[in-house]
Parts: C-alpha cells; structure tokens; sequence
C-alpha cells in the first residue's frame, strides 16, 4: 500500500508550489560539521554516539501531542524511522543512527548531507525512502520502535497506517505543516528518544552560536536580508521559512518593499515579475539558483541594473551546493555549518566595498 503526500520542497511553505524548493540553500557546503564543545563531542564523550540495534526498556513512559492525538512512548527508542524531511539530522544528533530516512533532496548516500554523514560515523547508511509515496511495506520490514514525522505533512489517514507499524510521532499541532521551528523538532525528537536534557543542551549550544554571531557582526542589526529564489528565470521572494528566518535570528530584517508582498494570512512565496524587481533590493540579497544555468533571473538586464546588483550585494546559491542544503535543513546539525559560512559572506556584502564580494558559494 502507498499513499502520495503533497509535500513542499521548502520547509515552512503552506502549500505545494513551484517555489516550494529547498531554499538557501533550512535551510551549508560541505566541509566538516562540528557542533562544538556543547554539540556532537558532548553527546560522544557520555557515551551517546550513533546506535541501531540496541533498544532497551529502560526509560519512563511519556506522552507526545501532535496534530493527530497523543504517543505514548517508554524505553529508549533505537531502530527509529524519519518520515519527514529532516528529522534525520536530529535523530543523528542525538546519538541514534536511523534504519530509514525520508530523501528529500541532493541524492546523498543515505540520504544524509555531509553534515548528517559525519555524525553518523562509521555506522550503517539507513535505508532511503521516497519522498514522493510513503512506501508503508518498505516501512515495515525495517523493524521500527518509533517513527517521527514531525518535519512532516502527513495526513491522519497516513499517521494512522504508521501508527500499527510502531509508535508515530506526527507533526506538532497549531503550527502550519512542515513549519515547526528547528527548537521545537529538536525537543520534540529528544523527548520521543528520552533525551530531553541533550536536546536541551543542543538548542542552547547554537543559540549560543547565533549570540556570538550578533555580538561579532553588529552591523547585521543595522541590515535588510533577503532570501530569493531563481527558479527557471522566474523570481521568488520568502518572509518565512529555516532559511529566511536564519537571517533573521542573525539580526537582519526584511526590506519593507519585500515585506509588502506579504500578509499575516499569506506568508507563502511570492513571485516577482521583471516589472517589479526592483522589490528584491536589500542591503544583502541571497538567491538560490534552481533550472538551467543559463537561465537564471540574475542575468537579466533589469536585474543587473539594481542597486544591489551594481554594488555586489547578491550572494548566489546553487541548488545543490552545501550552503544551500544547509540553509534549506535548518537542522542541528546543519545550523553550525551555515554559522561558520554565511557570517562571513554577509560581512562581504555588508561592507560597502564592491571589491570586496563574498567568497562564491558552489
């Protein structure tokens, strides 16, 4: 039995749409990600490295709310599924190696980003679901103790299938599908594993990082950031989502030209024609590039004539690019990677110098 969920390709869209795609990419180019004194090495050193196969009783009972009800959950979960687009990272943050992962994109062994690779270490690739069906036989012969889908759209119909697999976890109730914050996966998936204080201490190590980020780079709080899609020659702009609330935790703000394409009710992408491209100027503007490399808005005469163009304000992000993924992620483990990248190539558009420009993103 399948069943197909309509699913955006960016994290935090209300709806499928063409500019639904990975953004930013939570949304980071791949060299090592390290979480720091406070992150991964914490979790190793007390004996929490990556583990499959070894469920145990041992643990207390909880219960979890979601859209769809409430999870009862004891022990300690080990052969754990991830339905959603990223919970994979967290599950891997937190010390357990999953059986199987949802892909969602860049056609990574395992499904795993480099970021997600590192923290799995040497265990063993989990098996890759479509993104497209949920395939529920492939599901259950992978001898799953919990399935989460709290980065997820799963429909009640979908949750209910899950749920006489092995406990199901669905997407929180009262926020949009796909629109928990990384804060609110990262605690959701540690209480699911009975992990609540490092997931508690997670959250405080890259809040932390942010801090330090503000206090390093007080010209953001005195910036306008925007994130933008070039999705087959046509742009998009976004006010929400892991990548444009990146910018956001780093104290930039939204340009108020931007801002005016959206409405309380209406926080989805919105495209923006030729004849209105002037709402795209900002003091730094990020753009991911999606479609064909010759056909990209950024090479439009009247793209080329903004301001932002002229001064070398306009950092561009290939689809598949580490820096992208990472932004598109927005996960625990992609976090610091984009806090060690995008800093730095924000301070280069930031600077008033146009010979100065950002280090490329590829």
């Amino acid at each position: 039995m399948s069943s197909t969920t309509a699913r955006p390709r960016r994290i935090g869209a209300r709806r499928p749409h063409r500019a639904d795609r990975p953004l930013g990419a939570h949304r980071v180019s791949r060299r090592s990600v390290l979480l720091g004194a406070g992150g991964l090495a914490a979790l190793a050193a007390s004996g929490c490295g990556p583990q499959a196969g070894e469920s145990t009783g041992d643990g207390p009972s909880r219960s979890i709310e979601h859209k769809y009800g409430t999870t009862e959950i004891s022990g300690r979960p080990s052969r754990v599924v991830t339905v959603g687009l990223t919970e994979q990272d967290y599950v891997l943050a937190l010390g357990v190696a999953p059986v199987g992962v949802r892909e969602w994109f860049g056609g990574h062994d395992g499904a795993l980003w480099p970021w997600a690779r590192d923290a799995l270490g040497d265990g063993a690739l989990p098996e890759v679901l479509p993104v497209d069906e949920l395939n529920f036989e492939q599901i259950g012969t992978l001898g799953a103790d919990l399935i989460l889908g709290v980065n997820s759209g799963l429909t009640e119909q979908e949750y209910t299938l899950l749920s006489e697999i092995a406990p199901t976890v669905a997407q929180p109730a009262g926020v949009a599908d796909y629109g928990a914050t990384w804060q609110e996966i990262t605690r959701i998936v540690g209480t699911a594993l009975d992990r609540e204080d490092d997931a508690e201490a997670l959250v405080a190590d890259i809040e932390e990082r942010f801090e330090r980020v503000r206090a390093d780079h007080p010209e953001f709080a005195e910036a306008t950031g925007l994130l933008a899609t070039s999705i087959d020659g046509d742009a998009f702009a976004y006010a929400e989502g892991p990548a444009p609330d990146f910018l956001v935790q780093l104290g930039l703000t939204l340009p108020e030209a931007a801002a005016g394409l959206f409405t309380d009710e209406n926080r989805a992408p919105q495209q923006v024609s030729l004849e209105r491209i002037e709402v795209l100027e900002a003091d730094a503007l990020l753009v991911g590039l999606y479609g064909a490399e010759d056909d990209s808005v950024l090479d439009e005469t009247v793209f080329t004539r903004l301001d932002v163009a002229r001064e070398g304000r306009v950092l561009a992000m290939p689809e598949m690019s580490d820096l992208n993924g990472a932004l598109s992620f927005g996960s625990v483990l992609s976090l610091p990677y984009a806090l060690e990248e995008l800093p730095p190539r924000l301070a280069a558009l930031l600077d008033g110098d146009p010979g100065t420009g950002p280090d490329a993103v590829s």
